[in-house]
């Protein structure tokens, strides 16, 4: 069974950190693209970062960019993102997702839905003073 577990999500300041993780199972997690998505309330989901199945390149969103930081641990079949500098804009609900892919210095492209495979259940992330 797949799965696809998010945690790390918080009620922070503008201005402060955290750090998402997301736990895969159930699928060979080398051979997969993963990213995160976001979804504000009111608004259409989003994509924020995505990261090659060895970690060796990235991709991010302009409006995170510089700010976030998106990893891999294929030994432990976890993706993190670190969310430095955090805006009220960046409150949301925050997914993992999955693509299969080819190539290992392939970027799963963020704005084609149709490609990411598996999806977590999401962790809320709300900046607010």
């Amino acid at each position: 069974q797949v799965q696809l577990v998010e945690s790390g999500g918080a009620s922070v300041q503008p201005g402060g950190s955290l750090r998402l993780s997301c736990v895969a199972s159930g699928f060979n997690f080398d051979l997969y693209g993963m990213a995160w998505f976001r979804q504000a309330p009111g608004k259409e989901r989003e994509g924020v970062s995505a990261v090659s199945r060895l970690g060796e390149k990235t991709f991010y969103a302009d409006p995170v960019k510089g700010r976030f930081t998106i990893s891999r641990d294929n030994s432990n079949n976890t993706v993190y993102l670190l969310m430095n500098s955090l805006k009220p804009e960046d409150t949301g609900v925050y997914y993992c997702a999955g693509a299969h892919v080819g190539y290992t210095w392939v970027v799963p492209r963020l704005a084609s839905p149709g490609l990411w495979k598996y999806w977590g259940l999401g962790t809320q992330v709300t900046v607010s003073s």
